[in-house]
């Protein structure tokens, strides 16, 4: 890596540590909101702890997609699911902010970065599946965990992401105990 190449890297680096600032539509168990950059590392904390039971999964692969599935929101922030409206298109809003973020990278990393990405999204792939699956479930542990707000809408979990978890068995066991803990908040 040339000065150049390092120069770019770095201001990328600076500029991606936004996310640690970022705060989503959950909260921790201490009652503050999470940041983007947390929910990440507890995302890859749970593909590093799962990792054996998906042998056929790239788990270099699998890492970085949990790593950069939500670098855009450094620019954009988090648009929680509860807000999505729909026929408005979060996916390209995000791909476009990811795009600013990447600018300083050298071309062959931005690539990769934005590659990597676009196999998220489109979630054809083992490993996107298995992240995609991941971060829905990340993201209804955290909702079960976290001190929320009074009138925190637990219900809205029990449909989040259905259609990436359902499958497979180890994926479909977790979602079917954090299912049954939102029904335990939402009764209680």
């Amino acid at each position: 890596m040339d000065a150049i190449e390092l120069t770019g890297v770095l201001d990328f680096l600076r500029a991606a540590e936004q996310l640690k600032n970022t705060l989503r539509n959950s909260w921790t168990s201490a009652g503050r909101r999470e940041s983007t950059a947390e929910h990440t590392w507890r995302l890859c904390l749970m593909a590093v702890l799962f990792r054996e039971s998906f042998p056929d999964v790239d788990f270099a692969k699998l890492i970085k997609i949990c790593v950069i599935h939500d670098l855009g929101e450094a620019v954009g922030g988090d648009i929680p699911a509860i807000a999505q409206v729909a026929g408005v298109p979060k996916a390209a809003k995000e791909r476009q902010d990811l795009l600013q973020l990447l600018q300083p990278l050298p071309d062959r990393l931005r690539d990769e970065v934005l590659s990597l990405w676009d196999e998220y999204e489109a979630a054809a792939t083992p490993e996107a599946k298995l992240a995609k699956a991941l971060d829905k479930l990340e993201t209804i542990l955290q909702h079960n965990q976290g001190q929320n707000p009074p009138g925190f809408d637990y219900a809205f979990n029990l449909g989040y992401g259905a259609k990436y978890t359902s499958e497979p068995a180890l994926i479909a066991a977790v979602r079917e105990v954090l299912d049954e803990e939102t029904r335990k908040k939402t009764e209680g």
